[in-house]
């Protein structure tokens, strides 16, 4: 090859792919909190990881490995008990029920646990009731169990996340095909028979997904187990950094959280790594629901409706009671806390999502090898919990922050204050890396489902590959564009952990006035906030429904 030819070549080869550098720096942009806490770990500046593992870190892993446990198995029994029921079975209620169950995603963990201890605490309305029935004076009197146990936090965070499993294993099971099942009834297999037999394997691949998010969701969760005094590795990093003020410590903590995630996040992956289902059948046909008898059918309306009462019915309520006070919405701070609420939330998801559609559609128009293996990636940021995120971005932005005042103030002479970490602006970093795996995970399905063939014809008419983004993708993916931002605006209303780490001082959010008012024992002033957060958790429990039917 001659050397006026070489030399082309090699600049087409060394030409950089803004696609390439854009998804490479999204992805350090999602991984730099986790490789901060990680640095942290393994460089603490006062190592009391000894004193850890010899007093409180065994009651934190203890603690928390229980709750992912026992809220896993009883999120599996409700999720796919229900799934099954209201799929293979025709009852009272059935139609209004199998979207009822979704309803619990709406109401967060934490107002759960105070809506449940308020109910049936010594001055509710359940006791109040049993005394004046009784006739008992005092608590001396009868015996009544404590409401404020790891029990207790195991029925809300249960109550709260089960919609995770029902969902997936609804749709899992509404994909199938009838005739396996008739073929079990033809050969004398009965209702547990074909449950156990037939529709539990069938279920299973997304029952250990649902499941998966869970038992993320209950390593993740502050709000429930800090009200119910129960130690677990998130309480162990606000009680190590906050209040023992050891960096290194909490960083270690968190590193075990972590990890914790990780593995529980392979061995799912390692449970369905040989598990296959197919469709044989050239037409298959839907699965239609058999009427039951009548016993039988109210039994499965009052199994279905149990946990919409306990997960919504009951949180919803109790705070609804509180809230007619009409002077709690005028409360001071109550709009100033909603006005932050909606700007961090509405901007985080913003940003989320349009760094979604960037990465996705650059992986796709450039092929090349590092795009494609950074964008799984960048989904890890959902799987760390946010306490984890929030101590790997606080610092690093903390000291970025005041090294550009000092430059600023040689420079100028003036103090500029802490523009990151002194604004809402770390709060928006924690949010898009927490939740870019949502907003990516339906920019790339979407734009799955667009034919090669549009944007090849647009490029070929003279389309730029961004006018392409624009002209040809856009009108097609708004639906799922829009499902996105809304689902991600959803999760940063109600993200907490995070939210108490990362605001500036006297900074509220809903999520944050809710757990203050609450640790105070206020649950009057909780109400409007944590309605307030209820009602845009319906808007999201609301679009999946409309997306599952």
């Amino acid at each position: 090859m001659s050397e006026g030819i070489r030399q082309p070549l090699q600049r087409r080869r060394l030409r950089i792919d803004p696609w390439s550098v854009g998804a490479g720096l999204i992805a350090a942009f999602v991984l730099m909190p986790i490789v901060a806490v990680l640095w942290f770990a393994l460089h603490p500046e006062e190592n009391i990881w000894p004193h850890l593992v010899s007093t409180t870190l065994p009651r934190y892993l203890g603690n928390t490995a229980v709750l992912m446990l026992a809220v896993g198995a009883v999120t599996a029994a409700v999720g796919t008990g229900s799934a099954w029921i209201v799929v293979m079975y025709r009852f009272p209620g059935r139609r209004w029920l199998q979207w009822a169950l979704l309803t619990p995603l709406a109401v967060p963990a934490y107002v759960g646990a105070y809506a449940l201890v308020d109910f049936l605490e010594y001055a509710g309305p359940v006791q109040t009731a049993l005394r004046g029935m009784m006739g008992w004076e005092s608590a001396r009197d009868y015996w009544f169990p404590d409401i404020r146990t790891r029990g207790a936090a195991i029925v809300v965070l249960s109550a709260a996340l089960f919609p995770y499993v029902y969902v997936l294993s609804r749709a899992a099971l509404r994909e199938q095909s009838a005739n396996g099942f008739e073929v079990a009834r033809a050969l004398g297999a009965g209702p547990l028979g074909r449950f156990f037999r037939v529709g539990l394997p069938l279920m299973r691949p997304a029952m250990a997904a649902g499941v998966a998010v869970v038992m993320m969701e209950t390593v993740n969760d502050f709000g429930t187990v800090d009200y119910f005094a129960v130690q677990t590795l998130t309480t162990g990093i606000f009680s190590v950094w906050l209040q023992s003020g050891n960096l290194g410590g909490a960083a270690q903590i968190a590193t075990l959280s972590l990890s914790m995630i990780v593995l529980l996040v392979l061995a799912e992956k390692l449970s369905r790594r040989k598990s296959r289902v197919f469709q044989t059948a050239r037409q298959s046909r839907p699965i239609e629901a058999e009427p039951l008898s009548r016993g039988w059918a109210w039994l499965a309306t009052a199994a279905c409706l149990l946990p919409v009462l306990i997960g919504f019915v009951l949180p919803v309520a109790v705070i609804t009671s509180h809230a007619l006070n009409a002077q709690e919405w005028l409360a001071p701070g109550l709009a100033r806390a909603l006005w932050h609420t909606l700007s961090t939330g509405g901007i985080a998801a913003v940003v989320c999502v349009a760094g979604g559609l960037f990465m996705v559609y650059g992986v796709r128009l450039s092929g090349r090898r590092l795009p494609v293996l950074l964008m799984p990636v960048t989904a890890i940021g959902y799987a760390a919990p946010g306490a984890v995120l929030a101590l790997g971005i606080l610092v690093p932005l903390a000291r970025l922050d005041n090294w550009a005042a000092d430059q600023w103030l040689a420079l100028t002479g003036t103090d500029p204050g802490l523009v990151l970490t002194g604004t809402a602006t770390a709060l928006v970093i924690a949010y898009v890396a927490r939740f870019f795996a949502i907003a990516q995970g339906t920019a790339d399905a979407a734009m799955g489902r667009i034919s090669p063939s549009l944007p090849m014809a647009a490029r070929s008419l003279g389309r730029t590959a961004g006018g392409t983004l624009g002209a040809v993708h856009m009108p097609l993916v708004r639906a799922s564009v829009g499902s996105a931002l809304l689902l991600v605006f959803v999760d940063c209303v109600k993200e907490l952990p995070a939210t108490l780490l990362l605001r500036p001082f006297n900074y509220e959010t809903l999520a944050t006035r809710v757990h203050d008012k609450a640790s105070l024992e206020k649950i009057t002033e909780v109400a409007p906030a944590a309605l307030m957060i209820t009602a845009v958790g319906l808007l999201a429990v609301t679009l999946m429904a409309r997306a599952n039917r």
